[in-house]
């Protein structure tokens, strides 16, 4: 089945997650995906553990449904080539330090005049501006620079990375998005534009609350564990056998009582200290060890057990194995296998966007270095056999 994207050709300069994410999930949605890598090195993603027969399980997570063409750009005859590329392409995607693309002669002036409709997409860790620009940043610098691991941890404990590469990945998906709607608005101007995505702005966007709260009442947001900074009780708790999450909605359909008569502690639920979420959330220290105290006198099964029958939001603290297993994600058919020419079959996420008609879906495996370099030369630009060759001995492509 043809996905959404069907038709959009993007050539790919990304490297390493962030890019390649946001390639990868274009990919998935349908568009041909050329990844131009360099010859023989490729992206340094594949040389990334843990590997299955010599291959990257790394870079096979994020290249899935990729073309791979080796070009030389810093030869003229490579230049030659891209830009070659470029009057076939609906978009350009690179996540280099700002200025390499200007250095090669390849920025989005150049680009433009070669194919005024192209999208010109950067993303790179402080913006193509200020005074940060041409600092190189990799996720847990601009995690750090731009305040989510300052939020993350236990109180009165140092700061903690959060388990997933926050900042790329956030980066990745608004790279996405700013690209569809270039695409979008494209329909109505019939012209191309640039983007720049700045991992660290995409950092400050995706933590409204923190700064919200602090732009309103200049209170510095503190590392909090894993409850929430305004309603309680919406955390982990311990139980006799492991963890439990629980989430409480707050305000006129306040589920206090609920969580109250659950744990057993109905001669709370009318204390004046914890009569809404925001009080609770001011008494906590009052509150956490009379909490914490029920929650560890169950299992989590049971807790969930009883949560649940008063449609109480809750859940298990999985590990990854137990995610991988759990049989809503079978249901929704969030993993699955692909086959790759040397590491054989093996399993990924699969795209979460579920659309009617036209399925976000993967594809095939990641392509080999240069897997592709003939065949795409061959079609969208004529080039032959013997002209291939002499380009290869070259060092061209």
């Amino acid at each position: 089945m043809a996905g959404p994207l069907e038709g959009i050709r993007i050539l790919d300069l990304t490297w390493v997650l962030s890019g390649p994410f946001a390639t990868m999930v274009l990919s998935d949605l349908g568009a041909e995906v050329i990844k131009i890598e360099r010859l023989k090195v490729g992206d340094i993603a594949r040389g990334n553990g843990p590997h299955i027969n010599g291959v990257s399980t790394y870079f096979l997570s994020l290249n899935r449904g990729k073309k791979s063409v080796t070009i030389n750009l810093a030869a003229q005859k490579g230049k030659e080539i891209f830009l070659g590329l470029v009057k076939t392409a609906d978009v350009v995607v690179e996540n280099f330090v700002p200025g390499v693309m200007q250095r090669l002669g390849l920025d989005y002036p150049v680009l433009k005049e070669v194919n005024p409709r192209l999208i010109f997409a950067s993303c790179s860790g402080f913006g193509q501006t200020g005074p940060y620009s041409n600092k190189p940043a990799l996720d847990i610098i601009v995690q750090s620079m731009g305040g989510i691991v300052s939020v993350t941890g236990e109180p009165g404990r140092p700061p903690v990375k959060p388990g997933a590469s926050i900042g790329d990945i956030t980066a990745g998906l608004f790279l996405a998005v700013s690209i569809l709607a270039a695409i979008q608005e494209r329909h109505k101007s019939g012209l191309g534009q640039a983007i720049d995505i700045s991992m660290l702005d995409c950092q400050m966007a995706l933590q409204e609350n923190s700064f919200v709260r602090y732009l309103a009442t200049g209170e510095v947001p503190e590392r909090l564990g894993t409850r929430h900074p305004v309603f309680t009780p919406f955390q982990v708790f311990e139980t006799s056998d492991g963890y439990v999450a629980v989430a409480t909605m707050g305000g006129a359909q306040d589920q206090w009582p609920l969580f109250c008569s659950v744990i057993g502690r109905l001669d709370i639920i009318d204390d004046p200290r914890f009569e809404t979420g925001w009080l609770r959330t001011q008494n906590y220290a009052v509150l956490e060890p009379i909490m914490n105290a029920a929650l560890k006198t169950k299992t989590t099964r049971e807790w969930i057990k009883a949560f649940e029958a008063v449609s109480l939001p809750c859940g298990p603290v999985n590990s990854i194995d137990q995610v991988a297993a759990d049989s809503q994600v079978a249901h929704r058919n969030m993993i699955v296998e692909v086959q790759h020419p040397k590491s054989g079959n093996f399993k990924v996420v699969n795209s979460p966007i579920k659309l009617s008609r036209t399925p976000g879906q993967v594809k095939k495996g990641a392509p080999e270095l240069g897997e592709n370099t003939a065949e795409v030369l061959q079609q969208l630009l004529g080039i032959t056999d013997a002209e291939i060759k002499e380009m290869r001995d070259q060092n061209i492509i």
